[in-house]
Formats: structure tokens, C-alpha cells, sequence
């Protein structure tokens, strides 16, 4: 059994969908494992990670708008505003869709499916410097 690990730092330019397929695949593929289980791990509360549809740009402008709408940024609605009026609605985002993704590796590669993508899901408004975990084991 082979396990490896890695941290992507990805940048933003505030709130936003960021693919990071290709990264997180090329770095699969040069570790050896052509059987396995991929964890990626965002570490942080206010952004998240997703697999979406990565081929139509208007899922991506569609699902932004959905939060948005959803999770507004209202300052009179949260009475955690400690870091910004962005910051309450940016940890709701968080908490809907989540920290963490598995995803099967088969032939040394992450198995997605024809028009998915990973995509690391910023909340906030400013840009930050965002780190992700890569954590694969398998053989």
C-alpha cells in the first residue's frame, strides 16, 4: 500500500468557482498508485469544495447566482460579522457543500466522470490564498 500527500496553495480573486482538475490530476498520476482513493481536503470555513460540470460556464454563473440569492450578505440577518458582512454567509456556503471530497483512482487517475471538474468554491468576497490537501493511497 502507497500513500502520498500534498498541498495545493490556489489563489482567488474573491468569491468564485476555481477548477483545479487538472492539478489535482496531473499530481495523481505522478504518484505511482494505479489503484486507490484520492481524500482532497480544503482547509478552511469559508470556502469548499465541489464536483461539477466544468463544460458550460453558465453552470458555473448558475450556481454562484443560486448561493447568492440563497445566502445573501445582509448584515442584519447574522450576528457573526467579525470579519466582514461576507464572512456569516461565506461559512453558511461552506457548510452546504462541504470540506471534503473521495474520489476512486483507477489507472492512475482520478475517476470523473466525462464532464466533471473539482473545483475549489471561494466564498468571500476578497481574494485569499487558499490551501487544499491531496492526501492518495492505494497500490
Amino acid at each position: 500500500m502507497k500513500q502520498a500527500q500534498h498541498t495545493l496553495e490556489i489563489a482567488t480573486r474573491g468569491q468564485g468557482l476555481y477548477e483545479i482538475t487538472g492539478e489535482v490530476t496531473e499530481w495523481a498520476g505522478r504518484q505511482g498508485v494505479a489503484t486507490g482513493m484520492l481524500n482532497i481536503y480544503c482547509r478552511h470555513t469559508s470556502a469548499s469544495l465541489i464536483i461539477q460540470e466544468n463544460a458550460d460556464p453558465n453552470v458555473m454563473r448558475d450556481l454562484e447566482a443560486f448561493f447568492s440569492e440563497t445566502v445573501p450578505e445582509d448584515a442584519a440577518r447574522y450576528r457573526h460579522r467579525s470579519e466582514g458582512t461576507d464572512d456569516m454567509p461565506a461559512h453558511i456556503k461552506g457548510a452546504l457543500t462541504g470540506v471534503s471530497l473521495n474520489i476512486p483512482v483507477a489507472d492512475g487517475a482520478p475517476l470523473l466522470g466525462t464532464w466533471q471538474g473539482i473545483f475549489l468554491f471561494e466564498h468571500r468576497t476578497k481574494p485569499h490564498r487558499r490551501l487544499v490537501v491531496l492526501h492518495l493511497t492505494g497500490t
